[in-house]
């Protein structure tokens, strides 16, 4: 038995997320059976994480398990003779038996992208978040020192999910303009469902003047999702990099 880990860019806008449903097509259905053409077999891929439907990925990172003899390097053309264009595995490499992509995983890197203009672009209504107000980005990079550290993210998570505990940290937080692009580029150890997405609502929130950015601590103090800002929509997200040792 051998252990390939893999690492994926795909465009999500035609699916229903990374993981696999019954009644919906998915990145992982796609990637499961892609291998079962290249080896034989049927595979089980494990994702670092769940990515939710039209959210990218530039570095999601994946592994399986498989007897086939085909060289660790080899696996990348072999998946990707049997994927469609909008996946593309970009590495292949075999590690060792115990390594698993999700609970290895010491860290991420997620973008999310917002298009800033009055009005809005045909070629990146897929790709970006279209925000028509004018976005004031130094009160937006004023925000983001209340983020950093290890903090409870209750106010920014799903409302009513169930976790053990709300407690995350994000290690930096960065807010880069490449007009009309604003990205926020956020790395952490860990992310509830749509804290990244609720960060960049509520920063645009900051950034219309809706609120202070001095007020974002008070959002994150109040340990309530009614308190934050809208849930950005999905189509701006990036998955951009998984760390591990």
């Amino acid at each position: 038995m051998r252990n390939i880990k893999i690492t994926i860019e795909y465009d999500g806008t035609n699916y229903s997320g990374w993981q696999r449903q019954e009644n919906a097509l998915t990145i992982q259905e796609v990637l499961e059976t892609a291998l079962e053409m290249a080896t034989g077999e049927m595979v089980r891929v494990i994702g670092s994480g769940r990515t939710d439907a039209r959210v990218h990925a530039r570095g999601q990172v994946a592994n399986f398990f498989t007897t086939s003899d085909i060289p660790a390097e080899r696996f990348m053309h072999a998946i990707n003779l049997k994927l469609p264009e909008d996946i593309l595995v970009v590495k292949s490499e075999e590690v060792s038996l115990d390594f698993h992509a999700r609970f290895d995983a010491k860290g991420k890197r997620y973008r999310y992208v917002i298009y800033n203009d009055k009005l809005a672009s045909p070629l990146n209504r897929n790709y970006s978040y279209h925000v028509k107000k004018p976005l004031n980005i130094d009160e937006m990079r004023k925000a983001t020192k209340y983020f950093i550290g290890e903090k409870d993210f209750r106010s920014f998570m799903v409302a009513k999910t169930i976790v053990h505990t709300a407690v995350r940290e994000i290690y930096s937080m960065e807010i880069r303009k490449n007009d009309p692009f604003i990205d926020i580029v956020i790395e952490g150890k860990s992310f509830l469902r749509n804290m990244v997405r609720i960060i960049a609502g509520t920063l645009v929130w900051v950034g219309t003047g809706r609120i202070k950015s001095e007020e974002v601590e008070k959002i994150i103090e109040g340990r309530d999702r009614t308190l934050a800002g809208p849930t950005a929509p999905p189509q701006g997200l990036y998955l951009e990099k998984v760390y591990y040792d």
